[in-house]
């Protein structure tokens, strides 16, 4: 029998079945989020310099986001075996084949939409009348750090999925934590290319930066594949849950902590732009601002699913778990839909 709330018998056949509802809310609300960015950065087009086609312009931003989602997925679905333990029923097998099946599904989309971005960037950099030819594509991954980057976060998504395909057949032989690992090291090469590699305190703000990114994606991913796939076991979600509060706790410490400075360093830096005025007057600075609130909202939700909704959880009661983690997912994907525009706009 299932509950709406996310929490069902645990002794039914149906208990395995995913929840489709947090992803597609995560997705939406991301979608969401690159719209409201693209609106915030329209501008007056300038006679004499070349524009790049709005296919472009709009598909960029769409496809970092499918790619960061994707990451999120694979992550997310890799943790969950970690989250879980050594220690589980039999009855929870069905849970742990759909995650490894998830990180294939997820590392390979991830693979994919950093190949589409990688085209896409190609066609920026280039922007002409004539088609985009192999040529150009070479061309801009020999040349473009983000063109390499996008290479090497495609070779590592699809090593992610092979080792979780295998692991489909092997289990617990491919160590989980190989498989979370991969996906980890697939996050680090595209936060080198952006913003802060062009500071002078480049080297800071790139750690700052992966260690953001890190964070978020370990805190999304984990809460996403907790709800989707545990929530329908009481018994599996009991263990789980206080384990991913404790990471989400860290990972939320980190994010803050770095997601300031990651904004203050991109200030500091500019010759011209300084910090208070440029965060309300600058296109760059109202998307942080709007960024920092949405996530201080969903640090909000997780609070208070650790202190009001986990303690009946632990003792198998019944709880508005579902309700809650989809409005913190859906308020997590705005965030990222607004990162996807913000790492793609100049200070100015």
């Amino acid at each position: 029998m299932r509950r709406l709330d996310g929490v069902s018998r645990p002794a039914t056949a149906s208990t395995s079945v995913p929840r489709p509802g947090p992803l597609v809310a995560l997705v939406t609300a991301a979608l969401a989020g690159v719209l409201v960015g693209l609106a915030l950065t329209t501008t007056t087009p300038v006679a004499g310099i070349a524009q790049v086609d709005t296919a472009v312009r709009v598909g960029l931003p769409i496809a970092r986001v499918a790619l960061d989602l994707a990451a999120v997925a694979a992550v997310g679905f890799a943790l969950l075996p970690l989250l879980v333990g050594d220690r589980t029923p039999a009855s929870t097998a069905p849970v742990f084949a759909k995650a490894r099946l998830g990180v294939v599904v997820s590392a390979l989309v991830w693979a994919v939409a950093a190949l589409v971005s990688l085209v896409l960037q190609a066609a920026e950099y280039r922007p002409r009348d004539t088609a985009l030819s192999f040529a150009d594509l070479r061309s801009y991954a020999d040349t473009v750090a983000a063109g390499k980057a996008l290479l090497v976060v495609a070779g590592f998504a699809l090593a992610q999925a092979l080792l979780a395909f295998a692991a489909t057949r092997v289990g617990r032989r491919v160590p989980p934590e190989l498989v979370v690992g991969c996906g980890l090291f697939a996050l680090l090469p595209l936060p080198v290319t952006g913003h802060a590699g062009d500071s002078h305190l480049a080297e800071y703000a790139m750690l700052l930066l992966e260690l953001h990114i890190v964070s978020v994606v370990v805190w999304t991913g984990g809460l996403a594949a907790t709800v989707v796939l545990a929530a329908g076991h009481r018994g599996l979600l009991a263990t789980t849950l206080p384990r991913f509060s404790r990471l989400a706790t860290v990972c939320l410490a980190v994010a803050a902590s770095t997601g300031v400075l990651n904004g203050v360093t991109e200030f500091v830096q500019h010759p011209t732009v300084g910090l208070w005025p440029g965060l309300f007057t600058t296109t760059y600075g109202q998307l942080l601002v709007l960024k920092t609130v949405v996530l201080a909202a969903a640090a909000a939700l997780g609070g208070y699913t650790r202190w009001k909704l986990m303690p009946g959880i632990v003792r198998h009661r019944r709880t508005a778990l579902a309700t809650f983690a989809v409005v913190e997912l859906a308020t997590m994907g705005l965030a990222y839909g607004l990162a996807a525009v913000l790492s793609r706009t100049p200070l100015m």
